[in-house]
């Protein structure tokens, strides 16, 4: 049996975390330990019941968060992409929109998140060999952080790639959609 070990320091908790890959010959697991108590669960009461956060107290900040996901597709259905030759239309012009439309809808499809006043949305698309990379990012000035928006915007922008190319496109494969970057300053 074969283990691999890495420590290194979480971007956002600041806990020491490890990374473990474990092979024994026939299969792989990859396996995260947190060093040290993580923060409770903020959305549960102290009956253990769901709630939403209170957060008027909290100051109002510049906040910004950046997610990231890939949709493998073939070579022949990134081409027709990238020209523009599907029949449904100019796909990433499409996704775009349902990606901004859905950062702004989050609060309605996640049950305990805030509603935000939204100031800014972004996606973008990055070619690669294997597909496009599909990436949003999200600001507001507020209470709370736009994390959920900037995943459920990736999330919506890539089941629009895949819902305008499943005629052409049986292999596609959605993946690593995941949180980027996550800031928080105070206004000047």
């Amino acid at each position: 049996m074969q283990v691999a070990e890495y420590r290194y320091t979480t971007m956002f908790w600041r806990k020491s975390c490890y990374d473990t890959t474990i092979n024994d010959g026939k299969n792989t697991m990859n396996v995260h330990l947190y060093e040290g108590k993580m923060s409770e669960l903020t959305h549960l009461n102290q009956h253990g019941e769901a709630h939403m956060v209170d957060v008027g107290a909290k100051p109002d900040q510049k906040r910004r968060a950046t997610a990231r996901g890939h949709i493998a597709l073939t070579p022949h259905t990134r081409s027709l992409i990238l020209s523009g030759g599907l029949p449904k239309g100019d796909v990433l012009a499409v996704a775009r929109i349902a990606g901004i439309m859905a950062a702004k809808k989050t609060s309605d499809l996640i049950p305990l998140c805030h509603p935000l006043a939204i100031t800014a949305v972004d996606v973008s698309f990055i070619p690669d060999e294997h597909g496009i990379q599909i990436e949003a990012t999200v600001a507001t000035t507020g209470k709370t952080g736009v994390e959920m928006e900037a995943l459920t915007a990736v999330s919506v922008a890539t089941l629009t790639v895949y819902d305008m190319c499943k005629a052409v496109d049986k292999q596609m494969v959605i993946s690593a959609i995941h949180l980027v970057e996550k800031t928080k300053s105070d206004l000047t």
